[in-house]
């Protein structure tokens, strides 16, 4: 097991990694940017350093100056957490040119999970379901007219590198085409570098299933069900619940064992998130996220199987703590991603918590970093907290949901709250009938 395990990473995140180490008996460090030199999980870990001032770029995502605080240290391995650093493939080489493990997978699996044509090529290999599409990048109005017309309208242009709806653009009829393609590859361009796009056929209402694998990367893996993350806004996750409303045992066991069958013929390392578009019965590959998810907390609330630890473990040689046959699924967990935003124009509210009181009672767990006093930086993810909420099935879930919420007080700053007081609520979502487009129907109709 590891001596000493730096994170390279902040808020909710740092502290989750930080609590798993010291649960393990490891020592921890914590990297900081100046701006977050206050921070909870920089006043809990056993040593910090920091490592720039506030832009990301100077700090969190600052290679040379992670690598020599690890030196300066003695950190043996770096939990790089979400985000920033997490799927950066060139960060994983350097670590094991330095004789430092990178808590994660290979750069090799990066690399091609990272690249969606590439990814879902693999995937196809692997033989998990994949949407009909290009083969490969599009360079040419022809070849997308050709594909188009194979497939059908609508299609949806995507950037080969992109995340976060950027670069993703849809066509429902051969006019939209040409401006779709142009203008997908101008925004893919401008935000990851790479302007590679390709096609795939656009579902009209599907659901958003992912499925969470562990990989010990010699041939061994688990799969620890699915989550639905299906509410989105501008394609970033608002609300996950695990299992989903949608799916029956049969598809949560069929699709479950495709997806740890095709990690552990990968010789895949560490935790990481198939993701599928989900419509009529049908699973369709959309990408594979090689890190820890900001949802994991409801995998873990209905398995009891600690992700981090399993990362952890992976990673030091020790290998996965459970069989499949060991899994087991109990109950049903929600998370509420909670920001500081406006809940109805989502514009960030940094600023300073004057008072912060969290809910507690049976199966209730809040994942943050902020307390009452602190300042919340204009610099980074709004993401401020995550309440998750367990009961013994989706009825009881819910009210448990929908009493935390009320007990949930954020003062001094603009929260996202409100929107989740209304949405528990809500008759559809209740019934658990909702789908991708759901959340942004549902807010522009009350605009």
């Amino acid at each position: 097991m590891f001596h000493k395990i730096l994170i390279a990473n902040r808020g909710e995140i740092a502290l989750r990694v930080l609590r798993a180490a010291k649960e393990l008996g490891i020592k921890t460090v914590a990297v900081h940017s100046t701006a977050d030199a206050d921070a909870m999980h920089v006043k809990l870990a056993d040593e910090s350093v920091c490592v720039g001032p506030p832009p990301s770029r100077d700090s969190y995502l600052n290679i040379h100056q992670i690598v020599a605080a690890c030196e300066i240290t003695g950190a043996d391995a770096i939990h790089p957490g979400y985000g920033f650093l997490s799927e950066n493939a060139k960060f994983a080489d350097i670590l094991a040119a330095h004789n430092i493990t990178f808590i994660g997978p290979s750069g090799d699996h990066i690399r091609v999970m990272g690249d969606k044509i590439e990814a879902k090529r693999t995937a196809k290999r692997l033989g998990i379901p994949v949407v009909p599409g290009s083969e490969g990048a599009v360079t040419d109005e022809d070849t997308a007219r050709r594909i188009a017309a194979e497939i059908g309208y609508p299609v949806i242009i995507k950037a080969s590198a992109g995340g976060g709806g950027r670069g993703m653009k849809v066509a429902r009829d051969e006019e939209d085409l040409s401006v779709a393609l142009a203008t997908a590859r101008s925004e893919a361009g401008a935000a990851f570098g790479d302007d590679a796009v390709y096609i795939e056929k656009y579902l009209e209402k599907p659901r958003h299933i992912e499925i969470q694998v562990v990989g010990d990367g010699r041939g061994g893996s688990v799969h620890l069900g699915e989550r639905d993350c299906s509410l989105q806004r501008r394609h970033q996750k608002v609300w996950e619940e695990a299992n989903s409303p949608a799916l029956n045992d049969e598809e949560r066991a069929r699709i479950g064992d495709i997806c740890a069958r095709a990690v552990a013929d990968l010789g895949y390392s560490g935790a990481g998130t198939v993701e599928f578009l989900y419509e009529n019965g049908n699973f369709y590959f959309i990408e594979m996220n090689t890190r820890l998810q900001v949802e994991h907390p409801v995998t873990e609330a209905i398995t009891g199987i600690d992700l981090v630890h399993e990362q952890i473990r992976v990673a030091s040689g020790a290998g996965l703590s459970v069989t499949q046959d060991e899994v087991r699924f109990e109950g049903h967990a929600i998370e509420c991603r909670i920001n500081a935003e406006d809940p109805r124009t989502f514009v960030p509210s940094p600023g300073t918590i004057t008072h912060f009181h969290t809910p507690g009672g049976l199966g209730i767990r809040v994942d943050s970093g902020v307390y009452s006093g602190y300042k919340i930086p204009p610099y980074y993810d709004s993401l401020i907290g995550k309440l998750i909420v367990h009961g013994r099935n989706r009825v009881e879930c819910m009210m448990r949901l929908r009493r935390a919420l009320d007990e949930f007080v954020v003062d001094g700053i603009n929260t996202t709250l409100p929107l989740f007081r209304d949405l528990v609520g809500n008759i559809d979502i209740a019934n658990g009938d909702y789908d991708i487009h759901w959340l942004e129907n549902y807010l522009a109709a009350k605009d």
